[in-house]
């Protein structure tokens, strides 16, 4: 199949495109760089069938020839990024998501919606089932993501209502693993880069508050069953072993072998007590359920850490974006 993949050289949507290149697929990969960076798909580049344009799809979308699914993950994702862009994270998830599904109206091709848990905001309901409406703060400083991805789910219902497009939406819980950014501001590469510089190990509040984390390489695998499905969703995608954030980095403390020692510092405002996913129906609908153990996703985190330090001690600096615009379209 050909794929496109908006946001394709982000966090996700590098293991994304990797793993549909390794099953066959062609990919078309487009992306900003905002957040995400050519580095993360820079081995891809020389695969055959994979295409990377430097694209911003709230400006203009277009892709020639045919086109079998569009997996929309375009959008920042952390907090530190989307309280820094406010206005591109809202028209990313509204204009970016119109001119996505219009892409697969006019190619007649599935449509897979990459949303958040942060649609359910600091949920009253625990675990959280995808008939939860949730409990966001619309005027909070969070609400520029939570509104962009729950107008993003409206807009991609009503084109599947309206227009026939084959949608389909997932709202993914807390995932981790390689290529994080160490200064992305959630939890674990904060938690990662810190014990590895020995440095204290920050913690929000008194930590007891509590979050399901989920290796990238699984909810990868729940993306393409996504992908090849015709659900419509909303289906959760999250590991649902919950732990809290302050036994989350005691953990990676240890397993690091830091000397940091673990520090309280002031919580974020709107900062979800819980967060859990009730995933029901991902076992039924798409017979998915997460295969590595937290512990093995973080070892293979850590050593990704501690690769990168080594690799950027003797090395240059990475591509900046203005100086890879040759390879863009080759």
């Amino acid at each position: 199949m050909r794929v496109v993949v908006t946001g394709g050289a982000g966090f996700l949507g590098s293991h994304l495109c990797e793993r549909l290149l390794a099953r066959g697929d062609q990919v078309v990969c487009l992306d900003n760089f905002l957040t995400g960076t050519p580095d993360n798909v820079a081995q891809l580049l020389e695969v055959p069938g994979f295409r990377l344009f430097r694209t911003d799809v709230t400006d203009y979308l277009h892709v020639t020839g045919d086109v079998d699914i569009v997996l929309h993950f375009a959008s920042p994702a952390s907090p530190i990024d989307y309280l820094r862009v406010p206005i591109e994270t809202l028209k990313v998830g509204s204009i970016g998501t119109l001119h996505a599904l219009g892409l697969a109206k006019e190619k007649r091709a599935r449509f897979v919606l990459a949303s958040t848990s942060e649609v359910y905001g600091d949920p009253e309901i625990h675990p959280q089932p995808e008939s939860y409406w949730g409990h966001v703060n619309p005027v909070g400083p969070r609400g520029v993501y939570d509104e962009a991805k729950r107008f993003a789910e409206a807009l991609t219902l009503a084109y599947r209502h309206t227009h026939d497009v084959n949608t389909g939406i997932l709202r993914i819980f807390n995932t981790f693993g390689p290529r994080m950014r160490p200064n992305d501001g959630r939890a674990i590469p904060n938690f990662i880069r810190q014990a590895l510089a020995g440095e204290p190990v920050t913690v929000a509040g008194d930590g007891l508050q509590t979050r399901s984390i989920c290796y990238v390489d699984d909810l990868v695998t729940g993306i393409l069953a996504m992908a090849d499905a015709d659900h419509q969703g909303p289906i959760n995608l999250g590991n649902p072993h919950e732990l809290s954030m302050l036994d989350l980095a005691r953990w990676i403390v240890d397993l690091t072998g830091s000397s940091s020692e673990v520090v309280h510092i002031e919580r974020p405002v709107d900062d979800p007590t819980v967060r859990q996913p009730d995933t029901t129906l991902a076992q039924r609908l798409l017979g998915w359920t997460p295969q590595v153990p937290v512990e093995d996703g973080l070892r293979r985190t850590i050593a990704w850490f501690r690769e990168q330090d080594e690799r950027h001690a003797f090395s240059a600096p990475p591509l900046a974006p203005e100086t890879t615009e040759q390879i863009l379209h080759g």
